[in-house]
């Protein structure tokens, strides 16, 4: 190998190991303005979105407010939102949550979603 080669991937070794250097991945980049659908309901509804997000050491919180109560919001640990006997990413009608299978899928927070409820129900 020649010496400029060797040189360069000690360095690049080097980047790679020191953390001050290189940032790590984002946990939940996606977060803030995900909407999720409770499969219970939490201080009387179902349809939330995340406002807010607070990392605090190794943990990530999301604040989450009522799609159609403002006045309802509370901060939770967002690895919670990957519980799928909990949470549904977006919001579901309770005619599409029941047509959907309960199967747990280790994938997280898609896109932004731009669909809104059709309505706010109790």
């Amino acid at each position: 190998m020649p010496l400029f080669k060797l040189k360069f991937a000690i360095a690049a070794q080097e980047i790679y190991d020191c953390p001050t250097l290189m940032p790590r991945k984002q946990k939940f980049p996606h977060l803030v303005s995900s909407k999720w659908t409770a499969h219970q309901k939490v201080d009387g509804w179902r349809h939330f979105q995340v406002v807010n997000r607070k990392n605090e050491g190794q943990w990530v919180f999301a604040e989450i407010v009522a799609a159609c109560d403002p006045g309802v919001r509370f901060w939770i640990n967002a690895q919670l939102l990957k519980d799928k006997r909990l949470w549904q990413a977006g919001w579901k009608s309770l005619q599409e949550e029941e047509s959907l299978p309960m199967e747990v899928d280790e994938s997280f927070i898609p896109e932004v979603s731009q669909s809104s409820p059709t309505s706010c129900h109790r």
